[in-house]
């Protein structure tokens, strides 16, 4: 499968919805947007939004808050992370895994040539998944 690059500079919860749903980038933001955010606007999402997305489509998806005890189902397909705020992602950053890699949208951050590839580790802390249901 193909990485999804993001194409605002806080779109990665956009791209790993993309990636998961298979859709191009501008199909899964046509998803987010609704009378209260506009296009024109940075598309920064929390998570609780993120799983309204995916239940609006069908798929059953909660997040929760990442302790010791969890870490291990991070590891599942079409779980998608959210990073801590760090020196590196001051917003925080999201990314999906899939077939034992992480989807990142913006491998290459902090350069504006934005490209998306896949990491076999996570590149920070993460302290929210995203995970399905079933």
């Amino acid at each position: 499968m193909k990485s999804i690059a993001q194409e605002d500079s806080l779109g990665c919860g956009i791209a790993c919805v993309a990636f998961i749903l298979k859709l191009t980038y501008k199909e899964a933001k046509n998803l987010f947007l609704d009378g209260k955010r506009r296009a024109k606007e940075e598309p920064n999402f929390y998570c609780g939004e993120i799983v309204g997305i995916l239940e609006n489509v069908g798929l059953s998806y909660e997040y929760k808050y990442l302790k010791k005890r969890l870490k291990h189902k991070i590891y599942r397909s079409n779980t998608i992370v959210y990073l801590r705020k760090s020196k590196k992602y001051p917003f925080g950053h999201y990314l999906v895994r899939y077939e034992n890699k992480w989807m990142d949208p913006w491998i290459n951050f902090p350069k504006e040539n934005i490209n998306a590839g896949f990491r076999k580790r996570l590149p920070g802390k993460p302290i929210y998944a995203i995970m399905s249901q079933s």
